[in-house]
């Protein structure tokens, strides 16, 4: 697709060369007085260059829209009709209303709170009752010092530019980013080589830093998009909502922007209750809160949303899962980083293939990728519309191991949905280092080292796990060992900084500082907190390795994170399950969402075909019989047509409605096929049970039920 976007933009580039150049030979032979059958050769090669260029232009416009040139207005008009049914049934409405609203923030009313349960109830079903998880309820309000101690105080902060005039804020990296696009998908003069540009300016947006973001909204000349007005310089803005704890507003705190930290706080308590043993996993439902800068794209993008996690402790030197046999032979789409890199699209692979080449990191990632995969198809979600991308280096933090998005193709574009993380040790150790610990970025790798932050809020409990040997182990063990006479000789006040900084290295960095110290006898070391390096020599510092015996091994576990976005997956849930259909006399178009049964608002509607006593009298029998089943289910009793009444359920999504037309037996109709049977009063609400529950399936009630069929059924 790249390639063939950048032989069309040159193609395109070369054709306006030509019909500039004929349209100059034009005005020549006019100005020349040449003979009308030469200006008129010369009028009718220049239309035909026209023709072609318009003809190159079509097929530019599809290859950057990824559709036919209507389809950007089509996906708008879809959207919109999604919409408008949804706010109007009452599934979603913006908070607030009656005092025109607040940006990010919606109410879901009778239906949609209905289908958020269902989803609640199967993730429920489906995670936790499955794997025999741990469920946990913590709290929305979160004292600074977790906050803290996890980074996002320092760090959860997206970049925001105002304007200048009017003081209206925008997240920097989406005004870019829009820019960007539009201009790939609206501009078709633009050069290949600027269009390569573009593109490369997408794929490292995540990059770039304040300067460099503010630099390219310079160079591109990108303005408020309300007011045409210059912007201010990008700065840092953090999502979390502040608050204090108590009268006295000495206890700061936040709303909590994930509901991960109170899983991750309580390891040590949940430990001993899985009865100190590993692997288990953790879950919880709630809501989070993310001052977001400039809400938009409805339920997509919210500054108050729930939020289902799962915290998977695992040793970190056996990720292998004993359930990963069930999902091993699953093939869904996928988009490693290596196929993004080279502007390829996503493909179906088979989740063994890609755990058994390294594309996915290991067994218990894998699993839960296909473990979500089942979730999301089982919900309703179209496996076309499906895919799990792989983050590139530039999106993942430097202690992840590996991470996987599940995006859902929307109105809107790929939207992610779920991300599936191995988030390695780094959030038990964050909370459990009572030591002022040296943060580094990526950098440091490379031999960079940069020194962003320090850790200065810990708990001082070990978030740890044990494995005990059978038979005792001799091991080597590292020796750090601070000469604190020495150390506190040459850098008197700055001593108990240099000893925290030699007791935080890592292997790796000690066995290099004593092969220098033996080679050199003083080597330059950077102290974090005192942001300078400072001269270590030999007698300053002891590094060996010594032999002891072990009888169990003591270790920080990894944790493989799948966290689910609740708002989006409904919202999509809600796009891939809208559809209309004409209506019998085909004067209009009506409505309807294809919800499984699974998670429908309502299950099943009963209807008594006219208004008659006997018939409402059954009605109530059966609606009696569908509660005691624990069906949800709705009764109309009014005159309106029976027509009338299934078009009102089917934009509700309710997949059976229940005829009462006699006092022995009724009819049964499915939403989407219209089809309908007929069975017995007494058994109407066991077969919609049967069906709902995923005990059959509708085709089989179709094959036993005899068959009904009515000219007025959908007048």
């Amino acid at each position: 697709m790249a390639s063939s976007e950048e032989s069309l933009r040159k193609a395109l580039a070369e054709k306006q060369s030509a019909v500039e150049a004929h349209g100059n030979a034009v005005r020549a032979l006019k100005a020349a007085k040449a003979s009308k059958p030469e200006i008129d050769a010369a009028i009718e090669a220049l239309n035909s260059l026209k023709l072609e260029k318009s003809s190159i232009e079509k097929q530019l416009q599809a290859a950057v829209s990824g559709s036919d040139g209507d389809g950007a207005l089509s996906r708008e008009a879809f959207r919109q009709a999604a919409v408008n049914t949804l706010e109007r049934r009452l599934f979603y409405i913006p908070s607030f209303k009656i005092y025109r609203g607040v940006a990010g923030l919606y109410d879901y009313g009778p239906p949609g709170c209905a289908v958020k349960s269902n989803v609640l109830a199967f993730w429920r079903q489906h995670f936790v009752l499955e794997e025999n998880m741990l469920e946990v309820d913590c709290p929305c309000v979160t004292p600074e010092v977790v906050l803290k101690a996890s980074g996002h105080v320092d760090k959860f902060t997206d970049l925001m530019v105002k304007d200048e005039k009017t003081g209206t804020c925008y997240r920097a990296d989406h005004l870019l980013k829009d820019f960007c696009n539009e201009k790939l998908q609206k501009d078709l003069t633009i050069s290949a080589e600027k269009a390569a540009e573009l593109k490369h300016v997408l794929a490292t947006l995540d990059d770039l830093s304040a300067e460099e973001l503010g630099a390219k909204i310079k160079e591109y000349g990108i303005t408020a998009p309300d007011t045409k007005n210059p912007l201010s310089d990008p700065y840092p803005f953090n999502l979390m909502f502040q608050t204090s704890i108590g009268p006295s507003g000495l206890s700061p705190g936040y709303m909590r922007p994930e509901t991960a930290q109170g899983i991750f706080v309580n390891f040590k308590d949940l430990y001993y209750y899985n009865g100190n043993k590993l692997p288990f996993a953790a879950a919880q439902i709630g809501q989070a809160f993310r001052n977001e800068i400039s809400p938009r794209q409805g339920l997509l993008r919210v500054r108050e949303f729930t939020l289902a996690e799962i915290e998977h402790f695992v040793d970190p030197e056996d990720k292998s899962h004993p359930k990963y046999s069930e999902v091993v032979d699953l093939e869904f789409l996928m988009f490693p980083r290596g196929e993004q890199m080279s502007g390829q699209s996503a493909k179906k692979i088979r989740l063994g293939d890609a755990v058994s080449k390294g594309t996915v990191n290991n067994e218990t990632l894998g699993y839960f990728i296909g473990r979500v995969y089942l979730f999301l198809t089982r919900l309703g979600i179209d496996k076309d519309r499906l895919r799990f991308r792989q983050h590139l280096a530039n999106e993942m933090a430097h202690y992840a191991a590996d991470c996987w998005d599940a995006e859902i193709e929307c109105s809107y574009g790929w939207i992610e949905c779920v991300g599936i993380a191995d988030r390695s040790a780094y959030d038990l150790r964050a909370h459990s280092e009572h030591h002022v610990k040296n943060v580094f970025d990526e950098g440091q790798r490379e031999g960079n080292i940069d020194c962003i932050g320090t850790n200065l809020d810990k708990s001082g409990v070990p978030l740890v796990a044990a494995e005990k040997f059978s038979e005792p182990r001799e091991v080597e063990k590292l020796v750090i060992a601070p000469v604190k006479k020495e150390l506190g000789l040459a850098f008197k006040g700055g001593q108990k900084n240099v000893v925290e900084a030699l007791e935080a290295m890592n292997e790796k960095e000690a066995l290099e500082m004593k092969a220098a110290l033996e080679s050199k006898g003083e080597v330059e070391f950077y102290v974090c907190t005192l942001g300078k390096n400072v001269p270590i020599k030999k007698n300053m510092v002891s590094i060996s390795k010594e032999k002891k015996k072990e009888h169990q091994r003591v270790f920080t576990p990894s944790v493989i994170e799948p966290s689910f976005g609740i708002g989006r997956i409904i919202y999509c849930l809600f796009e891939h399950s809208f559809y209309t259909r004409p209506s019998k006399a085909g004067d209009e178009q009506l409505n309807v969402f294809r919800f499984p049964p699974l998670v429908a608002p309502i299950k099943c509607t009963v209807f008594p075909l006219v208004q008659n006593q006997q018939y409402e009298d059954v009605a109530k029998v059966i609606s009696k019989s569908l509660t005691t089943a624990g069906i949800s289910h709705k009764i109309d009793i009014t005159g309106t047509s029976i027509g009338k009444r299934y078009a009102r359920t089917d934009e509700l999504g309710v997949p059976f409605a229940i005829t009462v037309d006699s006092t022995k037996d009724v009819t049964i109709r499915e939403r989407d096929s219209k089809l309908q049977v007929r069975v017995s009063v007494e058994e109407a609400a066991l077969v919609v049970k049967s069906v709902t529950d995923g005990l059959r399936t509708w085709e089989d009630v179709w094959e036993k039920y005899p068959h009904h069929t009515s000219g007025s059924a959908d007048d």
